[in-house]
This record gives C-alpha cells, sequence and structure tokens, in this order.
C-alpha cells in the first residue's frame, strides 16, 4: 500500500512539475506587500504582530532580496534574505540567511516550500500566490508515533500565518 502511494506520489509530482511557468515566482512576489502574522499553538490564536515584506530584484538576474519585518512594538525583528535560483529546470531554490544557514527551496506551481529540522522540531515554510495575494505560512511540530508500514507522524502545534497584499 505505501509503495503505491510513493509511486502516484511521484507520477503526479511529475505531472504537475511539467507545467511551464512563464513569469519566475519570485518575479510575482516583485515589491512592499503588508499584512498580520497570526500566531496559533494548538489550533488557538495566541498573539499577531504586523509584518511587512519586500521582494526585489538584485544585481544577479538569479537572486532576489527576500526581506521580512516584524513590527512588534516590543521586539521587532527584520530577516533580511536572499532567494537563490539553483536549478531551473528543477524549481530548486535556496533561501540565505546571510549567516551560513541555507534553505533548500522548492517551487511547485505558485508555490514555494521549506523543510527543515531544527532542535527535534519538523519545520515547514510556504509562499504561495493566489490571486493577488501572497500567503506566508510556517508550521511546526515534533517527532510523533510510528505506525504501519514504518510512517512516522508529526504533530503540528505551532502555525504563523500572513496574507500579504501589495502595497507597492
Amino acid at each position: 500500500m505505501l509503495t503505491r502511494v510513493v509511486v502516484l506520489l511521484f507520477f503526479w509530482c511529475g505531472i504537475s512539475l511539467a507545467a511551464p511557468a512563464q513569469t519566475p515566482f519570485p518575479d510575482r512576489c516583485l515589491g512592499v506587500w503588508k499584512g498580520t502574522l497570526h500566531l496559533y499553538y494548538q489550533g488557538v490564536v495566541k498573539d499577531s504582530v504586523p509584518v511587512r515584506m519586500t521582494v526585489a530584484r538584485t544585481a544577479d538576474p538569479a537572486v532576489w532580496a527576500w526581506k521580512t519585518e516584524y513590527l512588534s512594538v516590543k521586539n521587532p525583528v527584520v530577516k533580511d534574505y536572499a532567494l537563490k535560483l539553483t536549478d531551473k529546470a528543477a524549481n530548486r531554490y535556496v533561501t540565505d540567511e546571510g549567516n551560513g544557514i541555507l534553505l533548500d527551496t522548492y517551487l511547485v506551481g505558485d508555490k514555494l516550500y521549506n523543510v527543515f529540522e531544527v532542535s527535534g522540531n519538523l519545520l515547514t515554510a510556504t509562499y504561495e500566490r493566489v490571486g493577488e495575494n501572497l500567503i506566508f505560512e510556517v508550521t511546526s511540530g515534533k517527532k510523533g508515533e510510528t505506525t504501519g508500514e514504518g510512517v512516522v507522524n508529526y504533530t503540528v502545534r505551532n502555525v504563523q500565518r500572513v496574507v500579504f497584499r501589495k502595497e507597492k
């Protein structure tokens, strides 16, 4: 059963990735975006903070400035990253955090994905264009129980989500 699911998943991904993209995803995100980050813990909103995101071209045509500003009054944070195209045919990018941390980033349709682990927590971060909005979401959780045929479950305890609207 698990083998059939994996084969179907690879087949579906092959079909999905075959669709040509006219404009690179980062170019469809150029500009200044604003929204509110909602922080969920176990399905309940625990906090929110205004956020501004700026996506801009750089001198290198395969690199975009990918800057996020968390506009908290108490604890403002700036994430000044770069999104780098590393393999156009495979829709593969790298998110460069500028401090030696490089996150493999994959484009499927109009959605970027990062999946990584930090201190035993599995995180999935996505950026998706939906109509005129750019949606950013991070989920995180810990390894759970292993069930039949070696399937490992993970919790989803924390979710961060922003629906950005373009300002400029």
